[in-house]
């Protein structure tokens, strides 16, 4: 779902409580359209490639002067337009209402005044703004998106893998963002111990687990299920979500503990994704039950303004983040969340990066943030999740950042020799729709290089950085590549690669003593706090996963 870290988790568990199905509904707010008691005049359009000039699938946005929204229908009988209005219950102004288009003209009709029509499609259009004034007669505009970069003609198509949608939606949605692959949490778990065909969040269980091909290269694998646990019998007491992606049957018992689903997951060719780092269970997550995807995209990322400014549990002081690592900006949670991961990927948890909205719950649009997954033979479901389990992906919010790490792309796993440097080559090229301002190469969870590459913008005006450079690795390490692309708002959008693997043989990398510290602690503070609310197996895996940190710590430098 929906970790709000803003709203206190005992508020959140009682809301939930007392009303189930709240969090799945639209918020209708006072800006929404108000039912006009006279005929209005009717605003007709299309949305079109720019190239082609064909009708596409797009995401709509219709907006009064005054901030009232509006929203369209399809103009034509075999056509679709899917209504989407979710506000986040802390930051009011934190809205995203609009609705997403089958390749069909569209109609609504408006009362006289000025308005702002927004159609944009995915990632990989530039979206295009008109400015209408509605008086007494009928009014049409044509929206020509133009496409600045084509990731599935270069072998990457996208998916995001935490969503909250409905079966009957997701074809229309899916089209209009131009995400290939959907996860769909069919099963969606918020309390302790209870099995998952008894939770009252469920919705289209009863589908087979087969895939729906929406086309050619949009599918949705039907069955999956997240824990996201609130309340422990009676009582609220958060411990955080974990998905099960790509699973066959439904599983029969709650959690905790975690292990038993675990292995019912892993026969089942299961991909176990963390939601979030800051949820009180995550880090106890990770060696307990082999957590496969990281989501350094995550549902606190959006394309309206940043919403949820307070972490559930604090960024530790080696972090560097305001606040005493308390609460921050979107930017200070995109840090936390990298670091965090790359103290994962120091201590031998070598965690691929995914992405997830929330879309369906929170107020972001599908694919806000979404994993790209590189399939040179073409599209194929079974091969995208072999790949994605590989870490031939990056993640974005926006720019396109295309890597290779001495000639392989990301996820390889070098052969490297012990007490040996090694000169490593890292190039790449980054597209994006506004200039990046920087390109990081990341070893071992330290910036080695900041790069300012020059841009130019291509011939499908987007601007284009290509960079190469060399960055020295001694014995065991990792590599991974980010960038920012800062926006007019003042917020600005990333991408981050898989890492890509440097093993000698019998020599791994050993943790930074700071940060194998903080996640022994991190389960050392939920085991208190969950000792005397927990079972006793739930408290052991507990003991289990905080021995392994303590371990590390032991071990590290």
């Amino acid at each position: 779902m929906t970790h709000c870290s803003s709203l206190s988790r005992l508020s959140l568990a009682l809301v939930l409580a007392a009303a189930p199905g709240l969090a799945g509904l639209p918020w209708a707010g006072a800006d929404t359209a108000a039912p006009s008691a006279s005929p209005a005049p009717t605003l007709t359009g299309e949305v079109l490639d720019e190239a082609t000039g064909k009708l596409i699938p797009s995401r709509l946005y219709i907006q009064h002067a005054d901030g009232r929204w509006f929203f369209p229908e399809s103009a034509v009988s075999g056509g679709s337009a899917i209504r989407y209005e979710r506000r986040n219950w802390l930051n009011t102004n934190a809205v995203e209402y609009h609705a997403t288009l089958s390749a069909h003209p569209f109609r609504i009709q408006l009362p006289p005044g000025a308005y702002t029509v927004t159609a944009e499609r995915g990632k990989e259009y530039r979206p295009v703004t008109q400015h209408v004034e509605i008086d007494q007669a009928d009014r049409h505009v044509r929206l020509p998106l133009r496409r600045w970069v084509n990731l599935a003609a270069r072998g990457w198509y996208s998916g995001d893998t935490h969503v909250h949608r409905t079966l009957a939606d997701l074809p229309n949605v899916m089209l209009a963002e131009d995400v290939n692959v959907v996860f769909p949490l069919t099963f969606w778990i918020t309390r302790a111990f209870v099995p998952p065909a008894q939770s009252d969040k469920n919705h289209d269980t009863e589908a087979a687990p087969k895939l729906i091909a929406v086309d050619a290269t949009h599918v949705i694998w039907p069955r999956n299920t997240e824990y996201e646990i609130f309340s422990v019998g009676s009582k609220p007491h958060s411990l955080g979500a974990v998905f099960a992606l790509n699973h066959q049957t439904p599983f029969q018992k709650g959690v905790p503990p975690l292990i038993p689903f675990a292995g019912q997951a892993r026969l089942e060719g299961a991909l176990l994704d963390l939601d979030k780092h800051d949820w009180p269970w995550s880090m106890a997550l990770v060696p307990l039950i082999g957590v496969d995807l990281y989501e350094l995209a995550n549902n606190h990322h959006w394309r309206t303004g940043f919403g949820l400014t307070n972490w559930s549990t604090p960024a530790p002081a080696w972090m560097n983040l305001p606040n005493a690592g308390k609460h921050g900006t979107e930017l200070d949670w995109t840090h936390y969340t990298f670091q965090n991961y790359y103290a994962l990927l120091n201590c031998g948890f070598r965690l691929r990066p995914s992405a997830g909205t929330a879309n369906g719950v929170h107020p972001v649009p599908l694919g806000f943030g979404r994993v790209y997954v590189h399939l040179p033979g073409g599209f194929s479901y079974g091969a995208w999740v072999k790949r994605l389990a590989e870490g031939r992906s990056f993640v974005t919010t926006g720019p396109m950042l295309l890597v290779k790490i001495d000639r392989q792309l990301p996820g390889f796993q070098f052969a490297a020799k012990p007490r040996l440097t090694r000169r490593v080559t890292v190039e790449g090229t980054v597209l994006s729709e506004q200039p990046v301002e920087a390109v990081d190469i990341i070893r071992n969870g330290q910036i080695a290089a900041r790069l300012a590459p020059k841009t130019r913008q291509n011939r499908d005006t987007a601007w284009e950085a290509r960079f190469e450079t060399r960055v020295d690795l001694a014995g065991s390490g990792w590599l991974a590549v980010r960038c920012w692309e800062p926006r007019a708002d003042g917020r600005k959008r990333f991408a981050h690669t898989a890492p890509s693997y440097f093993d000698v043989p019998g020599q791994p990398l050993k943790p930074r003593k700071a940060e194998a510290a903080f996640l022994a602690e991190r389960v050392r503070t939920e085991l208190a706090r969950s000792r005397n609310v927990l079972p006793a197996e739930a408290v052991a895996e507990y003991e289990r996963a905080l021995k392994v940190y303590e371990d590390l710590t032991a071990k590290a430098e």
